[in-house]
């Protein structure tokens, strides 16, 4: 059964049990299986990879553990991510620590822990110095930032001239290799160009800068000093279809036909895909709570704004998402399509998940699906008129299209969201 069938299965068994109200986020285990699987696949050729899942993506703990049964281990970069991911069972060597801003107290942990480092600037390698001793368990790197260039969406591009991430190559090619040959201990080098926007061949341009920057550091060493590669992630996604977009075999392929030397067998390679492992395993789904007319343009008010999908809001230019109408039974709607705002439930006027889109006319009691969110919308919740974190299922369909719902995150009760509005210090102000 493909990833379409699957969700309609999934989206009529929601309907039916009442996981709709007021909106809920669900996670295809079969569709993040067979990505990993197609992962694992393109990149045999290069021998020897170990893939991490960027926690940044979806970061929650029974998704990370479900990748990590799939042999795929997790990238994090904050304090919180590592200790998800090691709630999840991801731990030491399984995880790789990437972060401009890591703390000392961070970095002792990764380093007692053995979770592998990628130090983000010189600043950082002094602190390393500080706290690494003779035989470091952890693989401890330099996170390189090549300067090849920008992608279609800025924000997102992080091989720029001036990124924040990152040793800027041309700008310290020198310092960088000088920095290797006094830290024996450092044998990994880090490239990360960029998400959303950044083309497999401007990804590929900077793994090649960085491979030519490796060859150069174990030429200057006399020996193989830099051993690994991390090669990051950002392939990007496809959200105007179901198509995935480029996949990991063409992006393989993209990187030999431009470095042929990364099948040598010289290196072992590190991997960081979120978005393109998991959005297209989870939608979001939202129950239509009033419709209106303003100005002749027809208003459909959801649960689903800028709180589970603040990008596409505020950037619906480059984060535009496919919505579907459902009826209230979770079928598709039928009838002619009539451009209509979709709008979130914040107080703003510009909480729109799309704008003047063709669908049919939404009434109330309706749902509309958000599809390609498995990555980013989960996790992302920005807190605006404290509404909660949607819960989130996960689901597999069986042959005959029984669908079963496993809890990934319930819904956050308004207890919590008291809790995170400081509610235990109700008093503790003086008196005005």
């Amino acid at each position: 059964m493909n990833r379409t069938d699957r969700k309609l299965h999934a989206l009529a068994a929601a309907a039916d049990q009442h996981l709709l109200d007021p909106m809920a986020g669900f996670v295809d285990l079969a569709g993040i299986r067979e990505a990993v699987e197609d992962l694992a696949k393109a990149f045999a050729p290069l021998g020897r990879v170990q893939h991490t899942v960027a926690a940044k993506a979806c970061g929650l703990a029974p998704v990370l553990r479900y990748l990590a049964d799939l042999g795929v281990d997790a990238e994090v970069a904050s304090p919180g991510e590592t200790a998800v991911a090691e709630a999840a069972g991801i731990r030491g060597p399984r995880l790789v620590l990437d972060s401009p801003a890591k703390t000392v107290a961070e970095l002792a942990h990764a380093l007692a822990e053995g979770t592998a480092v990628n130090a983000d600037n010189f600043q950082e390698l002094a602190r390393l110095d500080d706290l690494v001793g003779d035989s470091p368990r952890s693989v401890l790197g330099l996170r390189i930032n090549p300067q090849v260039g920008a992608g279609r969406i800025g924000d997102t591009s992080t091989a720029t001239t001036t990124s924040k991430f990152g040793i800027p190559l041309r700008d310290n090619r020198t310092r960088v290799v000088e920095a290797f040959a006094r830290r024996p201990w450092l044998t990994r080098l880090h490239v990360h160009v960029g998400s959303q926007g950044c083309p497999p061949e401007l990804m590929a341009d900077g793994v090649a800068a960085v491979h030519g920057l490796a060859e150069e550091i174990n030429a200057r060493a006399g020996r193989r000093q830099v051993t690994s590669l991390d090669l990051g992630g950002g392939l990007p996604v496809n959200f105007a279809s179901e198509d995935p977009g480029p996949t990991y075999a063409e992006y393989v392929a993209t990187l030999l036909a431009k470095v042929p030397a990364l099948a040598d067998g010289r290196y072992t390679f590190v991997t960081e895909f979120g978005r393109s492992l998991l959005a297209k395993n989870g939608f979001l789904v939202s129950t239509v709570e009033y419709t209106k007319v303003a100005g002749g343009r027809p208003i459909a008010v959801t649960h689903a704004g800028a709180q589970v999908a603040a990008r596409t809001v505020l950037q619906p230019e480059h984060w535009p998402l496919r919505l579907t109408a459902l009826d209230a039974a979770g079928r598709p709607k039928t009838g002619p399509d009539v451009a209509q705002d979709i709008a979130g439930p914040l107080c703003f006027a510009g909480d729109l998940l799309a704008k003047e889109r063709p669908l049919p006319l939404l009434e109330p009691g309706d749902l509309v699906v958000a599809h390609d969110t498995g990555a980013y919308y989960f996790g992302a919740h920005y807190a605006y008129n404290t509404l909660p974190r949607p819960a989130v299922h996960g689901f597999t369909v069986s042959a005959r299209g029984h669908v079963e719902f496993t809890p990934i995150r319930r819904a956050q009760s308004i207890a919590e969201l008291v809790a995170d509005a400081g509610g235990e210090y109700v008093g503790a102000l003086p008196r005005a």
